[in-house]
């Protein structure tokens, strides 16, 4: 049960954001924690995922985010170095269908073996679990059959729903707000199977370069993140694309 009282730590952090005072990396992972622990009202929760929106998320409090959210994880290996995620941050506004889902089985009939990381919508209006779901594909899957999935057809769907019992208790809270927040930004750089290699798009062109360089701490080989000049979180067709580029240490940028 959550404390009817609230958090003490959230409640600062909050006061704190509101200032426009940045968080530390230690102070994130802690509110977090809090709420991981259901220690925050739904109140509280939707004051800080709010009031960090309005702020602007740094490095160091997305870098705490998911240290907090993947402590509890029990990560699980493909053994294979090459296998790509394509999941994005969702939250672009513009009604387009689930691109990157789509774009995973493309690249999974290409050759490329794909673990999908995924999740009901949120903030807009088809997720990928809820793209698959309609599918007829059964995406609650336990990490023995996720791994047997990739190996026999190439192709797996990591489901953070079903992974992550921590995070169900937030959802309230994250559709009642119905826009884009924090979460959005944790999702695509937090899949159970730990994968390196990762094509993200991404809603806000400001949050690129504090993504990436969360994504080079983290220890990530090769991501492409994107970003339609019309707003679009994937490549678009139409005008430019900003890319910045992870490879190794190496962060390229360029349209």
């Amino acid at each position: 049960m959550t404390n009817s009282k609230g958090s003490i730590i959230v409640k600062n952090a909050i006061s704190r954001l509101m200032d426009g005072q940045n968080l530390t990396r230690e102070e994130s992972r802690s509110v977090m924690n809090e709420i991981m622990q259901q220690k925050a009202t739904d109140a509280q929760i939707s004051a800080y995922l709010v009031a960090m929106r309005m702020k602007g998320e740094t490095v160091d409090e997305i870098h705490g985010s998911v240290e907090a959210v993947s402590s509890d994880d029990k990560y699980f290996t493909l053994e294979d170095d090459n296998a790509v995620d394509t999941c994005g941050t969702g939250g672009a506004d513009l009604s387009t269908f689930n691109i990157s889902t789509a774009a995973a089985f493309v690249t999974a009939g290409a050759g490329v073996k794909v673990a999908k990381h995924g999740y009901h919508s949120v903030s807009g209006r088809c997720g990928s679990a809820d793209l698959l779901k309609k599918l007829g594909v059964h995406i609650q899957l336990n990490r023995k059959q996720m791994i047997q999935c990739f190996h026999d057809i190439g192709i797996t769907f990591v489901f953070s729903a079903y992974l992550r019992k921590n995070r169900q208790y937030a959802l309230g809270p994250r559709q009642e707000i119905g826009a884009r927040n924090l979460f959005n930004l944790l999702g695509p750089i937090t899949n159970p199977a730990h994968i390196k290699r990762q094509v993200i798009g991404v809603y806000n062109k400001n949050l690129m370069q504090p993504l990436i360089n969360v994504l080079k701490e983290l220890g990530s080989e090769h991501v492409m993140m994107v970003h339609g000049a019309d707003g679009l979180d994937e490549i678009t067709l139409n005008g430019k694309t900003y890319i910045l580029e992870l490879k190794g240490d190496q962060i390229k940028q360029y349209s």
